[in-house]
């Protein structure tokens, strides 16, 4: 009476999928993922190096970290990861594959990591805007599969994560279960070993206008853009005033509109 096993997806229908866990769970492929050129990414090139090597070192099937980008927002962390996973597929094509699970599904990421286990492809499982509210008991599940539980995550199988906070809560809750509970410093302890599971933490911080025009200045460049510098600054600075903030997602959003006034197209 019981409902078949679920098929074993085919992980070389596509480089990239999107988890949905159904029912009935699935694994949907993903045409053309919509990633930036890792050339593109400016101001982050310390989290560059950082987050590729681990990347390319896990494809290449060599130990690797779990990795969590945290930090400014519009800085390119979810760019970085989708960025890494291309470099590593045009080293050795096919190499690995990229899974998408949305916050909202976290708590189903046992049920994935099961599916994935004994593949022969290495997945790199990636969680945009990853973070935690009060009452939010989902984080448990993301903390046994990461580096506990008597099964442990499986061998072909890399965990990176994105989000504006360090340590996926809010800094409120944090300090409001400090001082509430009975035994306060034990219940933050249990919330921040979360973060504690990922072994690389790379950050990512509000850039300053002098790397906002390094960023604008490499876009550029590399468009063709006909404009000088200083007609390109100029306009920067009154683009991000408007905006109320620099950051790699502004400039890159600059640069679209520059573009598209001096009638320069843009690579898909």
């Amino acid at each position: 009476m019981a409902p078949p096993p679920a098929a074993r997806p085919d992980l070389g229908a596509a480089d990239a999928f999107v988890w949905h866990p159904g029912p009935p769970p699935r694994l949907a492929p993903v045409a053309k993922v919509a990633a930036v050129d890792l050339v593109l990414l400016k101001g982050v090139e310390r989290q560059k190096e950082i987050l590729l090597e681990n990347t390319l070192r896990f494809a290449r099937g060599l130990p690797a970290n779990n990795a969590m980008l945290w930090g400014a927002r519009g800085m390119g962390k979810s760019s970085l990861v989708k960025a890494a996973h291309a470099e590593a597929n045009a080293e050795a094509p096919g190499a690995l594959a990229l899974i998408e699970i949305h916050r909202e599904d976290i708590r189903t990421l046992p049920e994935l990591l099961n599916i994935l286990r004994g593949q022969e492809r290495r997945c790199l499982v990636f969680c945009d805007d990853l973070s935690f509210e009060r009452e939010d008991a989902d984080y448990k599940a993301l903390k046994s599969v990461l580096d506990g539980g008597i099964e442990g995550r499986p061998a072909n199988v890399l965990f990176y994560a994105t989000s504006n906070r360090r340590h996926l809560m809010p800094r409120d809750m944090i300090e409001n279960e400090s001082r509430g509970a009975i035994h306060g410093q034990e219940s933050v302890e249990e919330k921040v070993s979360l973060s504690d599971r990922f072994g690389l933490w790379i950050g990512f911080h509000n850039c300053d206008q002098d790397t906002f025009f390094a960023m604008i200045d490499g876009y550029a460049e590399i468009l063709g853009l006909p404009a000088t510098q200083e007609d390109l600054h100029k306009a920067a600075v009154e683009w991000s005033v408007t905006r109320g903030s620099r950051s790699g997602r502004v400039a890159w959003q600059f640069v679209q509109d520059m573009a598209g006034r001096l009638g320069v197209r843009i690579p898909a």
